[in-house]
């Protein structure tokens, strides 16, 4: 059996967002001054300047908005075949998070899918089921 390839989940910039999934929340950084969104999650707005952000939650939910079914084996903790989605959260237009389905379901461009949370080694990573 091989192990689950995981995130640093105590980085300063990506930290809050593992920390909400142990809650099972799905959440965005915003800039606390002007509310930009800030993803790829960071400390500097490029919007106002400011370096104070915080994180929203979000409903767990969204739209394919790409996919790629994987047919050759790069790492033994991915079996093949799977599909990797790029999901556009509803709440969030622009802000796309990646997921992955085993095998080859039936997938299409637009078709909604929910967030669900699967612990790994004691981390609670977001992943997408179709809805």
């Amino acid at each position: 059996m091989t192990e689950t390839v995981l995130p640093v989940v105590d980085d300063i910039d990506t930290g809050g967002f593992f920390a909400a999934a142990a809650d099972g929340r799905l959440v965005v950084r915003h800039c606390a001054q002007c509310g930009a969104t800030l993803h790829m999650p960071r400390a500097y707005c490029n919007h106002c300047g400011s370096f104070g952000g915080e994180w929203r939650t979000v409903r767990p939910t969204g739209t394919v908005y790409s996919y790629i079914v994987v047919t050759h084996q790069v790492n033994p903790a991915f079996p093949v075949p799977h599909t990797i989605l790029l999901v556009e959260l509803d709440d969030e237009p622009g802000v796309r998070l990646i997921g992955r389905l085993d095998g080859r379901p039936d997938v299409r461009i637009g078709q909604p899918v929910v967030a669900q949370f699967e612990l790994h080694d004691g981390v609670a990573l977001p992943n997408w089921r179709l809805a």
